[in-house]
């Protein structure tokens, strides 16, 4: 089974040569600070510095777990990264290695999640593993339901769980749900790491150590079931919003199935409002925008589970603002990342919606009441 051994557990680095240093950092911003001379107490050192270790945790973590499958007669499968794998291109609409060699899931344009590892076992399970140094892993359990629900979409026969590797003294671990199996391991210090580095005389290091089994595969070769992210996307917002008497579906909303969809994008994009009633409910400044400004509206699920109304005003292709309100009513206004996957996502809802999609206060008031009544009686 799928037990921590010691050699996970106290950190033990006989095993794995000289691997570790084998790997490219992402050091530049660091070795800058210290090339500037700046004190190991000063927070911008501190956080790149933490950065830094949790790189070089996951990547001693890949490599004892690599060997860790080899020998474990539980794990049939294991997918390769780093420079375990062969180079190949990132595949569209599957598994396949990033740029950076990680494990990732892509459409043609946008990375949709990445893997710290994978493996799978004699009883058809598929685990996904996470690995991290953070203390409270609060951002760590909102992650999990996306990684799951997209596996179980496109890996439908195999049953999904997740591995979850942590330090000692992590907070938060007894929240995890079920499918979990959580490791801890000692105190992490990438220290010597950081010395081979830095040092301008390098020692001369063991040749990369590469496990040989027929175990580790790549992970373009795991056969996965079609998923079209932006095509299922449309489908959804089309059919939630072509009952014949009601403004949204909401048997279609809670169907298992949609609410898996919607625990891996999060929002689903719903209609328009133009921008007098925007003005009535985000009291934004109209003259800020063209007369034709539209403002997506979209359901999201908050981790606690209850669905609730969103708002998004996208004035040029990469900028892309988010308008929500909290549970005390206060509304929050937040700049979207110009390169992530919300911005593609809500450029292309936009170009699908025609004028039947605009919705007005009415509506608004009549689909957060069916919402907040579902939540209320589910709970």
């Amino acid at each position: 089974m799928l037990e921590i051994t010691p050699s996970i557990k106290n950190l033990e680095t006989d095993d794995i040569a000289d691997n570790l240093l084998h790997y490219v950092y992402n050091t530049k911003h660091l070795l800058s600070l210290i090339d500037g001379g700046i004190d190991i107490e000063d927070p911008s050192y501190l956080s790149s510095y933490r950065s830094f270790e949790g790189e070089v945790y996951e990547n001693f973590l890949y490599e004892k777990l690599l060997r860790y499958a080899q020998e474990n007669d539980y794990i049939t499968k294991f997918i390769l990264k780093g420079f375990h794998q062969n180079k190949h291109k990132a595949y569209a609409n599957t598994l396949s290695i990033s740029e950076k060699e990680q494990i990732v899931y892509r459409t043609k344009s946008r990375e949709i999640s990445e893997f710290d590892a994978m493996f799978i076992t004699r009883n058809n399970e598929l685990y996904f593993v996470e690995m991290t140094l953070v203390k409270s892993v609060l951002k760590l359990r909102k992650r999990l339901r996306k990684k799951k629900a997209l596996l179980e979409i496109i890996f439908p026969n195999y049953t999904i769980k997740s591995l979850i590797i942590l330090n000692e003294g992590a907070t938060g671990v007894k929240q995890f749900p079920s499918y979990c199996k959580v490791w801890f391991t000692k105190e992490f210090s990438a220290k010597n790491v950081l010395e081979y580095i830095t040092k301008l005389d390098k020692k001369k290091l063991q040749p990369k150590d590469r496990i040989k089994s027929k175990k580790m595969i790549e992970a373009h070769t795991l056969k996965l079931h079609p998923f079209r992210y932006y095509n299922t996307m449309s489908w959804i917002t089309k059919t939630l919003r072509s009952h014949k008497k009601h403004i949204i579906d909401m048997s279609f909303l809670y169907n298992k199935k949609i609410q898996r969809y919607h625990d891996l994008y999060n929002k689903f994009y719903i209609g328009y409002l133009n921008l007098q009633n925007a003005h009535k409910i985000l009291n934004i400044n109209i003259s800020d925008y063209k007369e034709d400004q539209r403002v997506i509206v979209a359901i999201e699920k908050k981790h606690s589970d209850e669905i609730v109304l969103t708002y998004y005003i996208q004035t040029t292709r990469k900028n892309l603002k988010l308008y929500s309100f909290d549970d005390d009513g206060k509304l929050s206004v937040e700049k979207k990342d110009p390169y992530g996957i919300t911005v593609t996502e809500v450029f292309h809802i936009n170009k699908l919606m025609n004028q039947k999609y605009e919705l007005n206060i009415a509506n608004i008031n009549t689909i957060k009441k069916l919402l907040k009544e579902r939540y209320t009686r589910d709970k």
